[in-house]
């Protein structure tokens, strides 16, 4: 098959409302999240938008639908064909009609609402919504075959009956694009926290060796030159908006391409064909049993991502060298199940970490308030790297990015220079200040491993000012609930006043998800109403926190960091957590600097 990588222009499939790490399952809501809008958040570069290069990256042109019915063949996806006639089974040989194959089509769609003239409909079953009940509306609007799971009875069209539509949806997206991770160096970033600041580490890291990167994490989208705050509750998107913003980059000029790539990713098979070529493992703790069920199902579905880089192409045609690397925290429990996952994949392991074994290894740290100073040695060099944000958990994603350019040899010069110029990642742990005599940090912190390392970070900060802490959060709903009583142990141990509020409640009980939350604080001796706080609004909730704080205190607001909206029963609602920070503060008389 001859594939178009770039600077075509078309029709997709439209996002659904699921998201990353903060994942919602596929299909909620059905609403369609449309394109992205780069002027929610930081922009650069001054010619085009996000959406521009979006949809340069579109492809305009037409496929044969046999194509894909080969590729689905050859993946051993297909289970039955069934035209008009009725199902051929696909042991038999060629499992569709030669008419059916020369059909000429114009893009994929697995939200009916987005198809168009000539369309593959991919049906999806989802948390509130099943695209097979959708089925003959596509067909209605001009979709020409249906993927399905299974046959749905009277649709007028053909179907294509395979056992996973969803990692049939991969595979319709990157045959549809044009496979454009064969056309860059991706690096996959995965673990429970440190995922986004280690990615824009590692794109920084690129960028100050002259590879132009895009950059795909919860907080923004980068292709070409222009990044912008991304605003959905999206870490990994759905196949089809991935596949095309890594057509935009390669349209773009991009030559690498960072992916934050999250379980839920992994898990529900939106990247599963993407060739990785570097997969980093920050660490591994409690998080999103909601999806997964167990912990080992959600370790598992972090180490695929380095069992398949034994199925990227070693060949690719790119200006320089990608080895497949995988790049471990040695300093994690789990670090031995990834390094056995990259022996299995044929790839080669770089460590990190402050073990003596690390091969990328932080031999000392200094810290203030607002920065590290790490000394590094790695095989080829030793020296310091300077970087601009706070918190020793930060080190290892500084690690993280070093071995990523051991990984490339790169210059020493350039690794150092990279991570020294990154001012900081929007919405981690983001100082606030309107000249008001405690500390306001905004912090996207959301599981229990996260939230202790950040109270853990500024309890000695709020004590040194003679101050304590207190904790804005929540958690979301239907979500992981076993981590609620967690968090909220966590957060009563560390404070002086904890103030639950509303994260994400979507169609769950607000209160109940509070009162979840508070039996681990209370268990820890915090009392409702003295030092515990339950106030569901959280405009409310962090005016109250501002009010009752004390001089030298350290108010860390939670969760949101830097999303653009709270999801509630009815749909999202514009919040901005930095904002409204600001609003609180002005109210009490302070302005901002």
């Amino acid at each position: 098959m001859t594939r178009d990588r770039v600077g075509r222009r078309g029709k997709a499939g439209a996002p659904d409302d699921s998201a990353g790490e903060h994942d919602d399952p596929v299909g909620e809501r059905g609403a369609p999240a449309g394109e992205r809008d780069d002027s929610a958040g930081e922009r650069e570069g001054a010619d085009e938008s996000l959406r521009d290069l979006l949809e340069r990256g579109e492809f305009a042109g037409e496929r044969r639908l046999g194509e894909l019915i080969e590729r689905l063949e050859a993946h051993g996806r297909i289970q039955t064909v069934s035209p008009a006639a009725g199902p051929v089974p696909a042991a038999a040989g060629r499992a569709y009609e030669p008419a059916l194959g020369s059909v000429n089509v114009r893009g994929v769609a697995f939200d009916s609402r987005q198809v168009h003239g000539r369309s593959v409909f991919v049906a999806i079953s989802g948390a509130h919504a099943d695209g097979h009940d959708f089925v003959a509306a596509a067909a209605g609007l001009g979709a020409v075959v249906a993927i399905v799971d299974h046959p749905v009875a009277g649709a007028p069209l053909p179907q294509i009956v395979v056992e996973d539509t969803r990692r049939a949806l991969a595979t319709a997206a990157a045959w549809w694009y044009g496979d454009p991770s064969h056309a860059l160096g991706v690096v996959g970033i995965t673990g429970t926290d440190g995922k986004t600041t280690t990615a824009y580490m590692a794109a920084a890291v690129l960028e100050m060796a002259g590879i132009s990167t895009g950059l795909i994490t919860t907080s923004a989208i980068k292709i070409g030159e222009v990044r912008s705050a991304n605003p959905e509750h999206v870490t990994t998107p759905q196949a089809t908006d991935l596949q095309r913003a890594l057509r935009a980059m390669v349209a773009a000029g991009n030559e690498a391409a960072v992916v934050e790539t999250t379980s839920h990713g992994l898990a529900l098979g939106r990247v599963a064909e993407i060739a990785y070529d570097v997969a980093i493992f920050t660490n591994l703790s409690h998080e999103h049993l909601e999806l997964h069920g167990t912990f080992e199902a959600y370790r598992d579905a972090k180490l695929s991502l380095f069992r398949g880089l034994a199925a990227t192409d070693p060949g690719k045609a790119l200006s320089r060298s990608w080895p497949r690397t995988a790049i471990v925290n040695l300093d994690d429990r789990a670090a031995a199940r990834f390094q056995a996952a990259a022996l299995y994949a044929g790839a080669r392991t770089i460590t990190y970490g402050t073990s003596a074994g690390a091969a990328v290894r932080a031999v000392a740290v200094e810290e203030d308030s607002e920065s590290l100073r790490v000394d590094v040695a790695t095989a080829r060099w030793h020296g310091q790297v300077n970087l601009q944000v706070a918190g020793r958990f930060n080190v290892h994603n500084a690690l993280a990015a070093v071995a990523l350019g051991e990984a490339l040899d790169l210059e020493p010069d350039q690794i150092r220079a990279g991570l020294s110029g990154l001012a900081g990642v929007p919405g981690r742990m983001e100082g606030v200040d309107c000249g008001q005599p405690f500390r306001v940090i905004v912090d996207y912190a959301h599981s229990p491993a996260s939230l202790q390392m950040v109270l853990d970070l500024l309890g000695p900060v709020a004590t040194s000012r003679g101050g304590g802490l207190i904790a804005v959060f929540g958690s979301a709903g239907e979500r992981d609930v076993q981590k609620r009583p967690m968090m909220g142990r966590i957060a009563g141990k560390r404070c002086r006043l904890v103030v639950l509020t509303d994260e994400d409640p979507r169609g769950e009980d607000g209160q109940k998800i509070l009162d979840e939350i508070a039996s681990g604080a209370e268990a820890a001796g915090k009392r409702r109403g003295e030092d515990l706080l339950c106030i569901g609004d959280r405009r409310e909730a962090i005016a109250t926190a501002f009010e009752r704080a004390r001089a030298g205190d350290v108010v860390l607001l939670a969760g949101k960091g830097h999303e653009q909206s709270i999801i509630m029963s009815d749909g999202p609602r514009d919040w901005d957590e930095r904002r409204e920070a600001i609003r609180a503060l002005e109210s009490l008389g302070y302005r901002s600097r």
